[in-house]
Parts: structure tokens; C-alpha cells; sequence
């Protein structure tokens, strides 16, 4: 009796390959819409990203009405007689050659030209050293970062009332101060020498905390190690600030003398409330002779000239400060 091998045979049932079972369809999944993706999932998205809509909608409505809006109004003003008394007449550019041809103009940026000087020299140079020197304290820095932030807290309009009593030439504290150390009183808001210097004292010192709060920012920013090698090498104190703290800090110096002359050349509130332009004109800005126009004289088409050619002229600066300052890489 032959018994037969148990291997089986290639048409046996065991030998036939099984068929893959067939993938199952997700429930959740969505019909292909032919040609890529349909309205459906357009839909979907507008509806995921609605918040985002409505928030994106309402900052671009509140820019136009509040900030392009106003600027492209002021700028069609420029061209026409305004007195809102009568209906508006385009007269083309009368008012500019009107603005061109008044003495006060070259006055008011000569004038708005010396004042930027000077708090270059003053209010740029400030606020870098006492950073330096609050950053090199050990003790009390807190305590003197606030103080130094202090005069940006108050109100513009308390700071200069308390800049009229410094400089009252009869009660004063300053004049008290010259008294006590035998030398004479000073004019400080009346004397055409001393009225400019003394506005940008009083701008040095009230601005002069955030600048002052960016700069230890920067500074703290500055790795150690650069010091300490510094250090190994010998270098001073001096040197250490050439060589480490301004080559790291160099950008934000740009952006904030940028800021400030931009800042500097729109004062307006210390020789308002100061001075109001005088003694003989000599502290008359530009945005002073703006406002004379436009709420003294009641001409808003010279005053809507006038920012135009501020804004031209802050334009052109920034952007020849910012091509000659850029950096490859």
C-alpha cells in the first residue's frame, strides 16, 4: 500500500493566494469634489478662520478711519481754501506757493533744525551714558531705572508747568540756585540765546526714560564673555565701550536716532506751553506755525500744505538714513 506525500499540490486550496481584502471607506471622510478641492473645503476654512476674519477686519477699519483716512484728507486740503465757514475751493497750488513765500516758514525749520541739533546733542548722548552707568550699578538699580522713567509718567502739560517755575526768572529755582553760588540771573525763557537750549532741556528730560529703558535692554543683551575677554586683554573701561558695548548696540542706536529726529522734528508742546514761539519768533517750530495757521489764522489749507511738506521732508530723511545705514546680510 502506497501512502501519499502530505505536500500539497499547487491547485490545492491551500496553496491559492488570498485576496487582500478591500480597503474600507472612513465615514468621515469627504467626496472628492473633481478638480482638486471644492467650495466645500473653501467653506470649511472661512468658517475655521471666521475670528481671525472679523479681528483682521476690524483693526483694517479702524486704521483706515483713524489713520489713512485722515491722512489723505489732510492731503486734499492742501489744495484747497478751507475755512470750513463755506464750502471748500480747489485752488490748485496757491496754497504752497502761499506757504513758500511767508518769512515764517524758513524761520519755523531753522528754527525746528537747531532745536533737532541740539537734542541730538543733548537728549541722544543722555540717555546712552546713563544706561551704561546704571547697567556698570550693583545696588539700587531698580530704584534709579524708576526714577529715571519717572518724568515719562507725568503729563506733558504738569512737566512743562513745572519747567515755567524753574525757569521763573524771579522765584525760580534755577536763579535761586546761581544766587547761592554768586552769579547772575538768567532770562531763561525771554533771552533769544537761552529760550532754544532751555526747551530742550526741559524735552531732554521728560523724554529721555524710555530711550534710557531701551538702551539696558540692549546692553543686557550683550553676552559676558565679550567683556571678560576684554578684560584679560587689558582693555579699559574706555576702550571696552568703543570696542564691545557700541559695535553690539549699533543697530538699536541707528533705529532710536531715526526715532528721534523724526520725534524732535514734530515739537510742538514745550514751546506752545513755554514760550508760544518768542521772544522774537526764536522758538518757533514747525508744527507751531501749523497750528497758528490752522486755529489762529483759520487758514487749514496753508496748515494741510504745511504737514504735507513736513511729512515730504520726514519721508525723504528716513529713507536716505535708512539706504546709507543698511547692512548686507
Amino acid at each position: 500500500m502506497t501512502v501519499q506525500p502530505l505536500t500539497p499540490t499547487p491547485n490545492s486550496p491551500r496553496h491559492q493566494p488570498v485576496p487582500p481584502a478591500p480597503p474600507t471607506a472612513r465615514k468621515d471622510a469627504a467626496p472628492s469634489a473633481p478638480g482638486g478641492a471644492g467650495p466645500s473645503r473653501r467653506r470649511r476654512l472661512v468658517r475655521e478662520n471666521l475670528v481671525a476674519y472679523a479681528f483682521l477686519t476690524a483693526g483694517v477699519l479702524c486704521f483706515a478711519v483713524f489713520s489713512w483716512y485722515p491722512i489723505v484728507r489732510g492731503w486734499l486740503l492742501g489744495f484747497q481754501q478751507v475755512t470750513f465757514a463755506r464750502p471748500a475751493e480747489w485752488v490748485g497750488w496757491d496754497n504752497f506757493r502761499r506757504l513758500f513765500e511767508d518769512p515764517l516758514f524758513v524761520t519755523a525749520w531753522r528754527n525746528t533744525g537747531y532745536f533737532t541739533l541740539l537734542a541730538l546733542v543733548f537728549g541722544f548722548a543722555a540717555p546712552f551714558f546713563t544706561a551704561v552707568v546704571l547697567n556698570e550699578l550693583r545696588h539700587g538699580r531698580a530704584y534709579l531705572r524708576m526714577t529715571v522713567y519717572l518724568p515719562v509718567m507725568l503729563p506733558p502739560i504738569v512737566t512743562m508747568l513745572l519747567w515755567r517755575w524753574f525757569y521763573d526768572p524771579g522765584p525760580g529755582l534755577f536763579n535761586n540756585v546761581l544766587e547761592l553760588v554768586h552769579l547772575p540771573a538768567q532770562q531763561w525763557l525771554e533771552s533769544e540765546n537761552l529760550a532754544m537750549v532751555s526747551l530742550v532741556l526741559v524735552s531732554t528730560w521728560a523724554n529721555m526714560g524710555t530711550t534710557t529703558l531701551i538702551y539696558l535692554a540692549a546692553l543686557g543683551g550683550i553676552p559676558g564673555e565679550l567683556y571678560e575677554a576684554a578684560e584679560i586683554d587689558g582693555a579699559s573701561i574706555r576702550r571696552r565701550l568703543w570696542h564691545v558695548t557700541l559695535p553690539q548696540m549699533r543697530f538699536i542706536l541707528m533705529i532710536t536716532l531715526l526715532l528721534q529726529v523724526i520725534g524732535t522734528m514734530q515739537v510742538f508742546i514745550e514751546p506752545y506751553v513755554l514760550t508760544g514761539g518768542g521772544p522774537d519768533d526764536a522758538t518757533v517750530t514747525v508744527l507751531l506755525l501749523l497750528y497758528r495757521y490752522a486755529f489762529i489764522y483759520n487758514d487749514f489749507g496753508m496748515a494741510s500744505a504745511m504737514s504735507t511738506v513736513l511729512f515730504v521732508v520726514l519721508g525723504i530723511f528716513a529713507a536716505v538714513y535708512l539706504r546709507l545705514t543698511r547692512t548686507k546680510g
